[in-house]
């Protein structure tokens, strides 16, 4: 595990290194590209994927935001739960694309009708268990409350495919511009606990104190979706045919996420 945020990096610190300007030009390109509520309503793979997901109230589409350096590309709304379906972003040159983020449905919003949440967490599940081109996942954690039953739930149900390496896992504990220094290393020790029982020979799982305010972790976690994709690209590229050739419904629906 590579616990990233270990380090606290100022703005001074992202405007001098130049892997990290590189980065965060290139999660700049981040722009909208489709919304769709079934796997089968998505583009074809072909480019990798990194799906973010989080409860409805830990600054998921505000993280997304802050890394795009864009104000409303993905929707933050002071109502959680409004995020009902995939909304798919494309990054790199517009004419010749590298890589995708899915902005998933968050989970955990109690004031949602239970028969919505079923629904959005099935959308979530199956995109999660069958979606080919998924490379990574970046979950938002509360860096207040640390991982919740649910949240260890969403750990436990993407466990396998981390666990081979087939998907890289980046979490970002939100909000820590509200911590002190002692409260932000407890939070870290406590993530990387349990995280550690996910760690393998093979697995990438990498993790980063974050604050949309202040933009603590902000270069930090530019850099490892950037590595991502450039490691992604050259394995998506050499295995497109049965990328194209698996890109259908699943045959059977991915065991639902708890809704609760």
């Amino acid at each position: 595990m590579n616990p990233n945020a270990d380090a606290r990096r100022s703005g001074a610190d992202t405007k001098t290194d130049p892997a990290m300007r590189e980065a965060l030009s290139w999660t700049q390109s981040a722009r909208f590209l489709t919304t769709a509520s079934l796997l089968n309503q998505l583009p074809p793979p072909g480019l990798p994927e990194v799906a973010f997901v989080g409860r409805s109230n830990a600054g998921k589409s505000t993280a997304i935001n802050t890394l795009a350096q864009h104000r409303r590309l993905a929707f933050a709304s002071k109502t959680p739960g409004r995020t009902q379906h995939i909304n798919l972003f494309e990054l790199g040159p517009a004419d010749a694309p590298d890589a995708r983020w899915a902005d998933l449905p968050g989970y955990g919003y109690a004031a949602v009708a239970r028969g919505a949440k079923l629904r959005w967490q099935q959308v979530m599940a199956d995109y999660l268990a069958h979606r080919h081109a998924l490379a990574g996942i970046v979950m938002m954690v509360d860096s207040r409350h640390g991982f919740t039953p649910l949240d260890k739930q969403l750990l436990d149900f993407v466990s396998q495919r981390v666990g081979t390496g087939e998907v890289k896992l980046l979490v970002l504990l939100t909000k820590a511009d509200k911590l002190s220094r002692n409260e932000a290393a407890k939070s870290l020790a406590t993530a990387q606990k349990v995280l550690g029982e996910l760690a393998t020979d093979t697995t990438d799982i990498s993790l980063v104190l974050f604050s949309a305010l202040s933009r603590q972790g902000l270069g930090d976690a530019a850099l490892v979706l950037r590595q991502w994709q450039a490691t992604a690209v050259h394995v998506v590229a050499v295995d497109g045919d049965t990328e194209a050739a698996a890109h259908a419904e699943p045959d059977a629906e991915a065991p639902p996420l708890s809704p609760a």
